[in-house]
């Protein structure tokens, strides 16, 4: 079911905007739900398919700051959605479902970075919970919607999948919590999510990728000091970039993205990893500069990972 990790040259590249990769296709009629679409890369992404003609429905933690980001744009509407609370998840999906709308691209573009060690829901990771189960609980639930339309599921992960394969043995981060390793460990849960949904879904003409946006500064940088981001070369202690050339715009990290779910160059295709608006090449050990780490694309691990995921949140669309 899957497509090869390889690149077939787009013609676009790191450099590339969403509105640009978007030239010529038109979305009118076509509905897509974009988590986080009201902030850094999503309020790009939301720009970018209402500017193409798509209705962008927005859930959002918080409602009136997303109300606010979006006032002046036509076609999008908010909703409440906590991605770390499952009830809330719940909500949004019944909600939705109600309203007997076919989804045709859900982009699941939300996440926190490299936070405090912090636990929600039953003692979860916080970076686990929030990037992975909640998005996995949130396509499960919009299935019915989803199949309807034949969507496309974009998983935004991260070149951070390099931190960190799945530590099997104590996913939830119980024993020497590291900030880092753990986004790792969540970014390579967004590659292996889409790994096995694309496998469970093609036959229902759904196809599902994972990508990584580029680096770019954008509130999801919340949770570290700035002395941190000095050290790393990022800001200055004025807080301006050091090297613009190594950051994307927020314009140019939409665009693999909204590429993913839109691009007729992906047809027939799925489970792959993207970034720089192509289908991204294996990685090579000792190499971080970009590629696709293997235990990201292992099919018996993504398989592993989704049934850890149904039991860990009581959802599966595809249960017996």
């Amino acid at each position: 079911m899957s497509t090869a990790q390889h690149k077939i040259g787009s013609g676009f590249g790191a450099t590339s905007t969403a509105d640009e990769v978007l030239r010529g296709i038109d979305l009118t009629g076509k509905l897509a739900i974009v988590t986080g679409g009201y902030s850094g890369l999503g309020l790009e992404t939301t720009r970018a398919l209402t500017k193409a003609g798509a209705r962008v429905v927005v859930p959002a933690r918080r409602r009136a700051t997303a109300e606010e980001a979006l006032t002046g744009l036509d076609g999008v509407e908010v909703d409440e959605l906590d991605l770390a609370d499952l009830e809330s998840v719940r909500g949004f999906a019944e909600r939705f479902l109600a309203s007997g709308r076919t989804v045709d691209l859900v982009i699941d573009n939300a996440g926190i970075m490299a936070c405090p060690e912090t636990r929600v829901g039953p003692g979860w990771e916080a970076q686990f919970a929030t990037n992975h189960l909640g998005h996995f609980a949130l396509v499960n639930r919009l299935w019915p919607a989803i199949e309807r339309g034949g969507a496309r599921v974009v998983s935004v992960s991260s070149r951070a999948h390099h931190f960190s394969g799945m530590r099997w043995d104590d996913v939830h981060w119980r024993h020497g919590y590291d900030k880092w390793q753990a986004y790792g460990q969540a970014k390579t849960a967004n590659v292996l999510f889409a790994v096995h949904l694309d496998r469970l879904g093609a036959e229902h003409g759904v196809r599902a990728f994972s990508l990584h946006p580029g680096g770019i500064l954008t509130p999801l940088q919340r949770h570290l000091p700035q002395e941190e981001m000095v050290e790393r070369g990022w800001i200055d202690e004025q807080g301006n970039p050091l090297n613009p050339e190594g950051f994307k715009t927020p314009a140019q990290g939409a665009a693999t993205q909204v590429w993913a779910a839109t691009s007729p160059q992906l047809d027939g295709a799925g489970g792959v990893y993207l970034e720089d608006c192509d289908i991204a090449e294996p990685a090579v050990d000792g190499d971080e500069r970009g590629g696709v780490k293997a235990w990201a694309t292992d099919p018996e691990q993504a398989a592993r990972l989704w049934e850890l995921s149904a039991d860990l949140t009581g959802v599966n669309a595809f249960g017996a």
